[in-house]
């Protein structure tokens, strides 16, 4: 009898037979660099295959090389990461932000159009108007209030829309938790699309993880992932991932290889480890954050609360909240009352949750925006997106809920 596992089962051993290691139940960690032909016939179609000199034939499985190339830990681990959002292919990066610059430097050339949503990620803003600007790329952006006829009015009128080369956006944003219609963005990718030349639909989802939303089901192309987050989980890794089809990532792996900028063997058994527990993980920091929103709702001391969970059914992005995403996630911004003097009195009076960057991981985490992860976005994008000086940033973790918002009910009575 046959039974298709569900990703959470199958994160133990999906990929690797204990037959190949001596039996070991893990898969170890194969600290090399390069690996063993049989055959001198078997090196030379091994070559062919990852140069792409030719496709590999019915059967053929691409040999091991050199770990630049491809290494036990690393391919294991990049087909646990498909199971999830059903992708035929996923290449994995030493950082999100390498898995996000390869991605825009395949696709975007000189005199390309990128479309873009705002806000971004900070070290992904700083790449395209600091980096890819210098290669000749115009950039243009479009938020969650703009209507498809405004964002396609917008690429007319930037007198490039022959020469689109990549939807790239972001969502929940970073940290406004504002969505983005990616059905709406393929439609726009489609319409500007040529016989030779379809625009692709990248999709940021680090924010909600390979659990709460996935992206190739509402249109997306392409996948990425900051695996330090949710896939890591556990603050002690940084690693990248990008997820699609075998065509797309085919383009994806061969730049990663002569950028020499994907993940090492290490990396990859330490996500293996944590993809285990990565459903358990995201499903108590959920229950926690609804806790926690609830709470930050109902506070005198906070004037708006930016979580998902929240979302009333008049708002416009409800419904694409309900068709999009899973689950509300872990991820809590809210507006304290005051600025900057406020929201700095509070955070450095929390005595269980950390004053540090980045997210999802099994520690509680708080941060301020404006002046940390978003200081880079410029004064007036901050303000257009309500990145303000009173906005704080939590990323919720595993900790017990009612000890969680003891802490938050102390440090925002210091104010």
């Amino acid at each position: 009898m046959e039974r298709n596992f569900k990703p959470e089962s199958l994160m133990m051993s999906f990929g690797y037979k204990p037959e190949w290691s001596e039996g070991a139940i893990k898969c170890p960690i194969f600290q090399t660099s390069t690996f063993v032909f049989k055959t001198a016939e078997a090196g030379k179609a091994f070559f062919e295959v990852a140069y792409g000199h030719r496709l590999a034939r019915d059967n053929e499985k691409l040999g091991l090389i050199y770990s630049r190339i491809n290494n036990p830990d690393l391919e294991i681990l990049e087909n646990r990461l498909t199971l999830w959002d059903k992708a035929d292919d996923c290449a994995v990066f030493e950082s999100g932000l390498a898995a996000i610059t390869t991605v825009l430097m395949e696709f975007l050339s000189p005199g390309d159009l990128l479309l873009y949503s705002s806000p971004l990620y900070g070290g992904t803003d700083h790449f395209i108007h600091q980096v890819l600007g210098r290669l000749g790329i115009t950039a243009i952006s479009f938020h969650a209030g703009h209507s498809e006829a405004q964002i396609e009015e917008m690429i007319e009128k930037s007198g490039k829309k022959d020469k689109l080369g990549l939807v790239y956006i972001e969502t929940p944003a970073n940290p406004s938790n504002s969505l983005i219609d990616m059905e709406l963005c393929q439609r726009i990718a489609s319409r500007f699309s040529k016989e030779d030349r379809k625009i692709p639909v990248a999709v940021d989802n680090t924010y909600m993880g390979p659990l709460w939303q996935h992206p190739l089901a509402h249109g997306a192309d392409l996948v990425l992932y900051s695996a330090t987050k949710y896939i890591g989980g556990h603050s002690d890794v940084i690693a990248g991932a990008c997820l699609g089809s075998f065509e797309l990532i085919k383009r994806v792996k061969t730049l990663r290889t002569f950028l020499g900028n994907m993940a090492g063997p290490w990396t990859g058994w330490l996500l293996m480890r944590s993809l285990e527990t990565l459903k358990v993980r995201m499903e108590a920091q959920t229950s926690n954050a609804e806790k926690v929103a609830a709470f930050l709702d109902k506070h005198p001391k906070v004037e708006k609360v930016y979580y998902l969970g929240l979302l009333k059914e008049e708002d416009p992005q409800h419904e694409i909240y309900k068709r999009q995403c899973l689950s509300p996630g872990a991820m809590v911004s809210f507006d304290i009352k005051g600025g900057e003097a406020e929201a700095f009195k509070f955070l450095n009076h929390l005595r269980l949750i950390k004053l540090a960057v980045s997210l999802g991981s099994t520690e509680s985490l708080a941060e301020h925006p404006a002046t940390m992860t978003h200081c880079d976005v410029s004064k007036e994008d901050r303000d257009r997106l309500s990145i303000s000086e009173k906005l704080i940033r939590l990323s919720i973790g595993v900790e017990f809920a009612d000890d969680i918002i003891w802490d938050l009910e102390q440090a925002l009575a210091s104010v």
